[in-house]
């Protein structure tokens, strides 16, 4: 039975929705409908909890999240088996294991850091401090891609620096953040942490948080369409944003690459998560002299690559998570399919099931090219003029990520730093790191998340004069 968890306790609701198996169609479990009351009860605990972590000492909150670190790994497999029950990832490879094994070394980093009060000045006219102060309530909104890894990754920073959450996963997969909520609260004080859920067909809820005058942050992982629609609904209230959304990331391939070395970080970029990850590469870019070699070894990388049900130990990809993702990969490689050369897959499989997808000889006008399909397809563009190919890579409304891949790692670090990216990367893509600040330009997002940067959204500025 899953419930929500406001004010350190389990909440019931009138109604419910059925959360499915993607690999199967079968029910996993009956989430909760939370409704606008459950919202401005949980706001409002928060706010009092608010009060009481915010006054507690840093070191204090971070006894607290290292607890949370502790707690989500004990009960890493318990959440990993029921994450690939209702997201359709393997257990294994860059599955489920992996995503709760990520979830937490961000936990233990982050609670590594700090963020002590700056002495901007201190002399005989006086004394200037930077104090940094939490915000209070903040409004955590998560998809169904990787849903607790960017839980941690909103929650932990969130408490760390004195915040309480109010969390809302996405309808298609609410059930291991509920879990996750419920085994956070075994070590929180009650009301730091509180979750809802719902269908969004009744009450949505992301839109009545955007908008809730007692919530002072939103920080939410989705798409543009949807981020645009919050950062519209949270104007109104002058709340604090950290947007981390859409991209079509760009690989590019020099000519003195090495097709056979380079096949496996080229195709696990494209297609990890099935493709269902913001930043993987969405389009590749590939030099004529090896156009015809990369395109053979990633074929035949791909062969070895199984696809079946998650639960299964040997899967490595699993079913794709929902109808409407798969009908829009499924649109779009229909339409490449007559614009291109299908190299491998190309036809939906039973279910939600798509093969690993690769279609040459694509051009940029082409859908399957300029739109962001998240799913297990890639499109391979042939280029002669690599001050080209960095300018296509450019011309897109996104700005999540992008790759150079290359021999002479100089010249690649120089071409990487020309992509208009927040993260640019050679010879690997999506190497994101809790270290290492992470986030989007132009319409991929706003604000930034990971290492001390990341921490300091979490945060306003007090600036003391003595």
């Amino acid at each position: 039975m899953y419930d929500l968890v406001i004010d350190g306790r389990r909440v019931t609701t009138e109604t419910r929705f059925p959360v499915l198996n993607p690999a199967t169609g079968a029910v996993v479990a009956e989430a909760p409908n939370a409704t606008e009351a459950d919202l401005d009860r949980a706001v409002e605990v928060a706010q009092a909890a608010f009060r009481d972590l915010s006054a507690r000492p840093e070191e204090e909150r971070r006894g607290l999240c290292e607890a949370m670190a502790a707690k989500l790994e004990a009960h890493a497999e318990e959440l990993a088996q029921l994450l690939t029950r209702e997201q359709g990832k393997p257990l294994n490879g860059l599955g489920s294991r992996w995503e709760l094994g990520a979830a937490v070394v961000w936990a233990r980093h982050t609670c590594t850091l700090s963020l002590p009060v700056k002495t901007i000045q201190n002399d005989n006219r006086g004394t200037v401090e930077l104090h940094r102060k939490p915000l209070g309530v903040v409004g955590s909104i998560t998809p169904w891609n990787f849903p607790i890894l960017i839980a941690v990754w909103h929650v932990v920073p969130a408490v760390l620096t004195g915040n309480t959450v109010v969390i809302k996963p996405s309808p298609y997969t609410p059930l291991t953040t509920l879990r996750f909520v419920e085994l956070m609260n075994e070590v929180l004080p009650a009301g730091v942490l509180n979750s809802l859920a719902g269908d969004d067909r009744a009450v949505n809820l992301g839109a009545l948080m955007s908008a809730h005058p007692g919530i002072r942050k939103i920080v939410f992982t989705g798409s543009s369409a949807t981020g645009q629609k919050v950062a519209a609904s949270a104007a109104a209230t002058m709340k604090r944003l950290t947007l981390e959304m859409g991209g079509n990331d760009a690989g590019i391939v020099l000519p003195d690459a090495d097709p056979r070395t380079i096949a496996e970080g080229v195709f696990w970029g494209a297609f990890i998560n099935n493709g269902q990850t913001c930043a993987a590469i969405k389009r590749l870019y590939v030099h004529e002299d090896v156009y015809d070699e990369v395109c053979d070894e990633l074929v035949k990388y791909a062969r070895t690559v199984s696809v079946g049900d998650g639960t299964e130990e040997g899967t490595a990809l699993g079913p794709m998570q929902n109808r409407m993702q798969f009908d829009k990969v499924s649109r779009l490689v229909a339409d490449a399919k007559t614009r291109g050369r299908v190299l491998i897959g190309g036809e939906p499989g039973e279910g939600l099931f798509f093969p690993p997808t690769i279609i040459a000889d694509l051009e940029d006008g082409v859908a399957l090219v300029d739109e962001e399909q998240f799913g297990p397809a890639l499109p391979i563009i042939r280029y002669r003029d690599i001050d080209d190919a960095i300018a296509r890579a450019n011309d897109s409304p996104w700005g999540l990520g992008g790759s150079i891949w290359s021999k002479d790692i100089q010249k690649a670090r120089g071409l990487a730093l020309r992509l208009e990216t927040g993260s640019a990367w050679v010879n690997k893509h999506v190497a994101i790191q809790p270290d290492a600040p992470f986030g989007g330009v132009k319409g991929s997002g706003l604000g930034t998340e990971f290492g001390e940067e990341g921490l300091q959204e979490y945060t306003d500025i007090q600036v003391l004069s003595y």
